[in-house]
């Protein structure tokens, strides 16, 4: 998948926008929180992509062939492929869709809200038990 075709698809998902911060990082972000990058390459040959991944599934990703922790950002459970031009088209979206997915989930659900997402339904928080023996 090019850059170009990266950048449409991640522009496409459901509340995301595009910024160009850092001297050129092309940052997809929702609610304004960052999911995916395209970080600028200094011999041109070509862009990386880095995503944020599930946390289920960031030591077998980061250790993948093509994959490797994300520099700057591997604590925070991020990888980079280094050529996502040789991966299928739909791996690529399907990882882009789950790292939107991730981080759409863990906005405050007033923001989930305003962009459209269905929260999951808030937890009924009941009184501690013997809570009306206590009177």
């Amino acid at each position: 998948m090019t850059p170009a075709a990266i950048d449409r698809f991640c522009r496409s998902l459901r509340g995301a926008t595009r910024v160009v911060q850092w001297e050129g990082v092309i940052v997809f972000k929702v609610g304004g929180k960052m999911f995916a990058m395209l970080p600028r390459d200094d011999d041109g040959s070509g862009r990386e992509l880095w995503f944020k991944a599930d946390d289920a599934y960031y030591d077998t990703m980061k250790n993948a062939p093509g994959f490797r922790p994300c520099p700057y950002l591997a604590r925070a459970h991020w990888v980079a492929v280094a050529q996502p031009a040789r991966l299928p088209v739909d791996q690529i979206r399907a990882y882009i869709r789950r790292a939107h997915a991730v981080i759409a989930a863990r906005l405050p659900r007033k923001t989930q809200l305003a962009l459209g997402f269905e929260p999951p339904p808030r937890q009924v928080r009941r009184p501690p038990r013997g809570f009306d023996r206590m009177r």
